[in-house]
């Protein structure tokens, strides 16, 4: 992955503009890989007037932005010839959310304003946290299997990973990496962050 970060530099402007000088441009450079560096653990390549200004030093394929927590149950209720069986399972996951950074990660600094281009905010990974058993009862005849088991385990990252998609948290990441760029990045330019692609809940 390379992340490139170009600076675009025009001879003339406005009177009311003022030029930036090379030396700014440096500063911003070396302030952006700062940002960089403290949020994604990425220096990534500069160009500024077509020189390369910092090469990329760390390469990472992930970033990410939230981890939150999200508790889940199921119950499988069944019944055969007049024997039921029930179990109920509780579930803590820890979701992360944040940015595939192996797809395209480009920043352009022009005279006028910031553009960072990266891909949308998706569920980087669910990991269990805890599961509780809330009921465990067997028929007469009709008996929990390790088969039921293992099934009714396999449902709940799956039911975490929808909680965490309907509750908005790849949109959540999304803000949260804007602000956190705004925040360590003071230049004089308007900052947008473009998300390239299509928005995970749009995706399903």
């Amino acid at each position: 992955m390379v992340v490139v970060i170009t600076f675009w530099r025009i001879e003339t402007w406005p009177a009311r503009t003022a030029q930036q000088s090379t030396a700014e441009l440096e500063k911003l450079g070396k302030d952006l890989r700062s940002a960089f560096i403290d949020i994604a653990h990425l220096q990534p390549r500069i160009t500024i007037n077509s020189r390369v200004y910092m090469e990329q030093t760390t390469p990472v394929s992930e970033l990410v932005v939230l981890s939150r927590r999200i508790e889940v149950e199921h119950e499988l209720l069944h019944t055969w010839v007049g024997s039921s069986k029930r179990v109920k399972l509780h579930g803590t996951f820890i979701v992360k959310t944040g940015f595939d950074l192996q797809q395209n990660l480009a920043v352009d600094i022009r005279p006028n304003e910031i553009i960072v281009q990266l891909p949308h905010a998706r569920i980087l990974g669910i990991e269990q946290e805890q599961v509780d058993v809330l009921a465990f009862e067997n028929g007469l005849w009709n008996r929990i299997s390790g088969q039921d088991m293992q099934s009714e385990l396999s449902i709940l990252p799956d039911l975490a990973r929808e909680k965490a998609a309907e509750g908005d948290l790849p949109a959540e990441a999304e803000r949260t990496l804007q602000q956190q760029i705004e925040q360590r990045v003071h230049a004089p330019q308007p900052l947008h962050l473009i998300f390239k692609g299509v928005a995970e809940k749009q995706a399903k």
